[in-house]
C-alpha cells in the first residue's frame, strides 16, 4: 500500500516516527480493526503542536498542566507546587515536547490495541 493512500496518514500532524511506530503496531489487524483502532487512538492522541501550545500554557499560567494532560499526575502536582520545578522543569518540556507526546502516544497505541484485539470496541 503507498504511504500517502495508508489510513494512517489521515492522522493530524503525524510525523514519520509515529507513523513507523503505528505501521508495525497495527501490522495483524485486519481493515475493519484497522479503522476501529484508529477511531479510537484519534480521539486520544496528542499532535505535537497541542503538547506546545499545553507546555506553553504549563510554562507561564498552571505550571504542570502538560504533565496532567499526559496523565502524569504525580508529576503535575510537583510541578504546581514547585512553580515547574522553579521554572526549569517546565522549560525543558517546552524544549522537548515532541518526545512528550510520542510517549504518550505510545501508551494510547498500546490502549487502542488492547481495546480493538478484546473486541471491546464495535
Amino acid at each position: 500500500m503507498d504511504i500517502f493512500q495508508s489510513p494512517l496518514m489521515s492522522l493530524p500532524g503525524i510525523t514519520p516516527e509515529e507513523y513507523s511506530y503505528l505501521q508495525q503496531a497495527t501490522a495483524g489487524l485486519s481493515e475493519q480493526q484497522l479503522r476501529n483502532f484508529l477511531m479510537v487512538y484519534s480521539s486520544k492522541r496528542k499532535s505535537a503542536s497541542d503538547m506546545l501550545i499545553f507546555c506553553l500554557v504549563g510554562l507561564f499560567v498552571v505550571p504542570g498542566l502538560q504533565r496532567f494532560i499526559v496523565g502524569q499526575v504525580g508529576m503535575g502536582i510537583l510541578y504546581l507546587l514547585t512553580i515547574g520545578l522553579c521554572f526549569i522543569g517546565s522549560i525543558i518540556d517546552v524544549v522537548n515536547h515532541k518526545s512528550l507526546a510520542f510517549e504518550y502516544n505510545q501508551k494510547m497505541v498500546f490502549e487502542s490495541l488492547q481495546m480493538v484485539r478484546m473486541g471491546g470496541f464495535q
